[in-house]
């Protein structure tokens, strides 16, 4: 296989709000906040009406694109065997992605993020991980990772405890190993153990230029480019209006974003972006074109609403 992917399995569901709703509910917008208490979480969710749900999690979403562009790809994340569950794991099988977990009956239900989409474009993630946040190393199958070329993590699977043995299990079996910091209240979170995978366990970084500059601290980007160097690791950073830039060594290489756009939801944009450039390195395509075809592909995902194409 070309690439597994190992993360949060979690159900998204996406419903648009007006900004005052974000105020109400004491939310921060275009950040993801856990949410520990199922029935706070769902009193949330009864007051909405939802436009659609799609098997989500950041890194299935990557994966579902690298399989759309007609590469062998895989995933595994836990699910409980319920009906979130079910749609699920059919789901990611219509896109023709290996599932590598057998479900049953968990204590949690499955995990579920709910997407709020303000009239601006931006999203705001309310996240209840129910059985996702659970994952441990029982779960992943160090045999699919080996048959694997590259495995793609996700920091919003990263906890301490049973997630922590099941990344480490991951890594360790792993040929070659690409992670995104997803999120930058995550990488504040655990910036310690972050900061240690990227500069000794990572082979690609994925980060947004707020998540890398929070890493290290940075006060310019030029210390996140200086860093970036010194690893002599591919770092993948996507920084808005700016484009993106990949950093390997003394190699620096730009891409500017596509024009013009008719923006309607920037979810999935970063999971799209990272699906668009790991086909183009998988592939043996140059580090131009595996960022130009990130580009391309986090382009057409923020045209539409959801996280997939």
């Amino acid at each position: 296989m070309k690439i597994l992917g190992i993360g949060n399995a979690i159900v998204d569901v996406i419903c648009k709000v007006e900004d005052n709703f974000i105020e109400q509910n004491n939310l921060t917008k275009s950040t993801m906040k856990l949410f520990f208490d199922e029935n706070e979480f769902q009193n949330l969710l009864k007051n909405l009406k939802i436009e659609k749900t799609v098997s989500g999690g950041s890194v299935a979403n990557s994966i579902v694109g690298i399989s759309q562009l007609g590469n062998k790809a895989g995933f595994i994340g836990k699910i409980s065997d319920d009906e979130f569950g079910s749609n699920y794991e059919e789901g990611l099988k219509k896109e023709n992605v290996e599932y590598f977990y057998s479900k049953k009956k968990e204590n949690l239900p499955t995990g579920t993020c709910l997407i709020l989409v303000t009239p601006d474009s931006e999203r705001t993630m309310c996240t209840f991980l129910g059985t996702a946040g659970k994952i441990n190393e029982n779960d992943v199958s160090s045999e699919a990772i080996k048959k694997s070329d590259i495995i793609f993590l996700e920091g919003y699977l990263w906890d301490e405890g049973e997630p922590k043995k099941a990344f480490d299990k991951a890594i360790i079996n792993a040929n070659k190993v690409a992670m995104s910091l997803s999120d930058l209240f995550c990488v504040d979170r655990h910036k310690p153990h972050f900061l240690n995978l990227v500069k000794n366990k990572l082979d690609i970084t994925f980060a947004n230029e707020q998540e890398i500059t929070s890493l290290i601290e940075a006060k310019n980007f030029d210390e996140v480019i200086n860093f970036s160097k010194q690893l002599n690791k591919l770092v993948v950073i996507t920084r808005g209006e700016k484009g993106a830039i990949a950093i390997n060594g003394e190699s620096v290489i730009e891409n500017d974003i596509q024009k013009n756009l008719k923006i309607v939801d920037l979810t999935g944009a970063g999971d799209l972006f990272a699906a668009g450039f790991l086909h183009g390195y998988i592939n043996k395509l140059s580090t131009k074109e595996c960022l130009k075809k990130g580009t391309e592909m986090s382009s057409k995902v923020i045209q539409q609403i959801g996280a997939r194409l």
